[in-house]
């Protein structure tokens, strides 16, 4: 019986610090690609077309939709494409 929790401990230990070097080594890897490797700010061009402008008959069936779904509770402040 005592050999069983000597195996218990051994095994709970040595899992227990798998764990925590699975952690810290990945926690240092974020922080090393972070500081060497920081992402690149991608620009996005801000274009004013035609095609951003909603077509009047959708926006009034998107309202009404969202009227409809919350009581009238509900209010669109603004609509993008995506």
């Amino acid at each position: 019986m005592d050999l069983a929790f000597q195996l218990l401990g051994i095994g709970m230990l040595t899992v227990f610090a798998m764990l925590f070097l699975v952690v810290f080594i990945g926690n240092m890897i974020i922080l090393f690609v972070n500081k060497y490797a920081p992402e690149e700010e991608a620009v996005i061009p801000l274009r004013k077309s035609t095609e951003d402008v909603i077509d009047p008959k959708k926006m009034s069936a998107i309202i009404s939709a969202v009227q409809t779904v919350t009581g009238g509770k509900g209010k669109v402040v603004k609509v993008e494409k995506v």
